[in-house]
């Protein structure tokens, strides 16, 4: 079938993007679903930081591509075997479509299913061919799920159904902002509730880990960031204490807050001096999560002794830990109960046309989630 989608053919494009346009709107060939892929009309997709670090080189993918991962859809067509999914069933897409049989799999840990892993390096399916082509030129598949597209081919162990209710532009945020940041409260640091909690970097992500330590119960919610805006916006969402990452003495300002730091400090800003940040403001016995994504390149720097004398836990969360199938109905839950109201993170609609400016708005942090309709 053919269809509109918007396609990044190279990483050079200088900003601002709404002048350069790196994504262009053009029409592609989608294949139909193969046995155990679903076709879904892509209702909803969220504009994430990791679409924008594939815009401007900082973590480089093949071309061209169709980005976009954070999406919410209908289910329009069923492959063959494909049992678990009926058509106009509504779904949300995990950008990690796991196997279930490699070792981290086997282990509960679906986010970081190898052949899912290799795949999307390679921004192909697990069977190293793609679905979205231009004549005899193959199209990539960006997180294997190429969401600024009118229409997607998934393989079904990446869709989770969702309740019908759900507004497409709210369920879009659970395929990663809000998985991720939750997750990385609820299943990397294992938060719990009366314990002192910091989210350093408070884009989609980071702002999704605030709500999740409200909801728990956190004695304590700091929030930092380099935007008053947003420290602004974290006051209205509840957080205890906001502060300027920038401050000279912001170290010492939670350390005096909190009686000597927080008890989970969560970092997402995909900032090496953010993880910086993070650790530092961590308690003796504390945990520090990093859950944000820089370049390969981006290093820090930590004491051992630190380390070792004061049992210092450091985590990595990718996609907040989740297995996708139990996490993503479980926040969905939340959300529709009140406890976690993400819909408070949407800044705005937009259409294809609006994209590139989008980007631009999401680079200069002047928005935290933006969602294209298609």
């Amino acid at each position: 079938m053919k269809m509109k989608a918007a396609i990044l053919r190279s990483s050079s494009a200088q900003r601002p993007y709404s002048v350069s346009k790196p994504l262009s709107i053009e029409d592609v060939e989608l294949d139909p679903p193969k046995r155990g892929e679903v076709l879904v009309r892509i209702k909803a997709v969220g504009l994430c930081h990791s679409d924008l670090v594939a815009i401007s080189g900082e973590r480089a993918k093949p071309m061209p591509i169709v980005i976009g991962h954070e999406a919410a859809g209908i289910v329009e067509e069923l492959g063959e075997d494909v049992k678990g999914f009926a058509i106009g069933d509504h779904v949300v897409p995990s950008y990690v479509a796991s196997c279930g049989h490699c070792e981290m799999c086997s282990v509960g840990r679906p986010a970081l299913c190898e052949p899912a892993t290799v795949a999307n390096a390679k921004a192909v399916f697990k069977d190293g061919t793609t679905r979205l082509h231009q004549g005899s030129t193959r199209i990539h598949h960006h997180s294997g799920v190429a969401g600024f597209a009118e229409y997607s081919v998934l393989p079904e162990e990446a869709l989770v159904k969702i309740d019908k209710s759900i507004p497409f532009e709210h369920a879009a945020l659970f395929g990663c902002g809000v998985v991720t940041g939750v997750g990385a409260v609820i299943n990397s640091a294992k938060a719990k509730p009366g314990q002192f909690i910091a989210v350093v970097g408070l884009g989609g992500v980071g702002l999704s880990a605030v709500l999740a330590a409200l909801a728990i119960g956190a004695g304590k919610v700091l929030a930092l960031d380099l935007s008053q805006e947003k420290l602004h916006f974290a006051k209205e969402l509840g957080v205890h204490h906001a502060l300027n990452a920038a401050d000279e003495d912001v170290i010492e300002q939670v350390l005096a807050l909190t009686g000597g730091g927080v008890h989970c400090a969560i970092e997402t800003a995909g900032s090496g001096q953010a993880l910086q940040t993070a650790y530092n403001i961590t308690r003796r016995g504390g945990t520090t999560v990093a859950a944000g994504m820089p370049g390969a390149e981006t290093m820090i720097n930590l004491s051992h002794l630190k380390i070792a004398a004061e049992e210092r836990c450091i985590k990595g969360s990718y996609m907040g830990s989740c297995v996708a199938k139990r996490d993503i109905p479980r926040y969905l839950n939340m959300f529709q109960n009140g406890i976690l109201p993400v819909n408070r993170l949407m800044s705005r609609s937009i259409g294809f046309d609006d994209l590139n400016a989008a980007m631009d708005r999401l680079a200069d942090a002047k928005t935290i989630r933006e969602v294209l309709i298609p």
